[in-house]
C-alpha cells in the first residue's frame, strides 16, 4: 500500500494534531497560543507534513529582514530516517527566495548529530554557540547558510529533493504536489 505525502500551511483545523506532535517531538515546546500567533503572522511560514492526512512533521521559519530563521523542524519518531526531515526543510528553504531571503540561520542541540548532518547537507556551517540554551542546560550551536538566492544553491536544493523522492519509493510514499505559501 502506498502512503500519500502532502505538505501544507498549518491551519486551525490541524492545530490539535500539531500540538500532539509537538508534545511527542519537542516535549510541548510551543503552546496553542504560540501556534495561533504563527498562523496569523505574515512573517512566519509554518508547514505541516501529512502522511495520508495524519500530521507527521512540522517546520517553521521566520522571515526577519533578509534572513530565514528556522525555528522548528520536527518529524514524528515513527518516521525518522526516511528523508522526511530533509524534505520538510527543503519545502521551507525553497520559498526563501520568494521572500527575498538571502541567509538562513538556526539553533540545534550540540548533541543532535543526526540534525547536524542534515543541516550540513544543506550547506549550513557552525557560526557560534549559545551556552546552556536549552532547559536542560545543553548548548546550542548556531548554524548559518548564506547565498540562498544563487542558482548554485537552488541546484543543490533540486539534488536534495531528487534524493528524497528516490528514497520515498523504498518506503512506498507518493509525493503530492509541492506546497504554495501565500501571505
Amino acid at each position: 500500500m502506498t502512503t500519500s505525502l502532502t505538505c501544507q500551511v498549518l491551519t486551525n483545523e490541524l492545530l490539535p494534531a500539531v500540538l500532539e506532535l509537538d508534545q511527542v517531538c519537542l516535549g510541548g515546546l510551543w503552546t496553542e497560543v504560540g501556534y495561533r500567533r504563527e498562523i496569523e503572522s505574515p512573517n512566519s511560514d509554518l508547514l505541516v507534513l501529512l502522511a495520508d492526512q495524519s500530521v507527521i512533521g512540522l517546520g517553521c521559519l521566520w522571515a526577519i529582514l533578509d534572513e530565514a530563521h528556522i525555528t522548528t523542524v520536527a518529524i514524528h519518531p515513527d518516521y525518522h530516517r526516511q528523508y522526511l526531515g530533509q524534505f520538510l526543510l527543503l519545502q521551507l528553504l525553497e520559498h526563501a527566495p520568494h521572500r527575498a531571503l538571502a541567509h538562513a540561520t538556526l539553533e540545534v542541540r550540540a548533541s543532535n548529530h543526526g540534525a547536524l548532518k542534515l543541516y550540513q547537507k544543506f550547506g549550513f556551517k557552525t557560526a557560534g554557540r549559545r551556552k546552556r540554551y536549552y532547559q536542560d542546560d545543553e548548548d546550542a550551536l548556531i548554524l548559518w547558510r548564506s547565498q540562498l538566492q544563487t542558482s548554485g544553491y537552488q541546484h543543490q536544493l533540486e539534488l536534495l529533493k531528487k534524493e528524497c523522492k528516490e528514497t520515498f519509493g523504498k518506503y512506498r510514499y507518493h509525493w503530492c504536489p509541492d506546497v504554495t505559501i501565500t501571505h
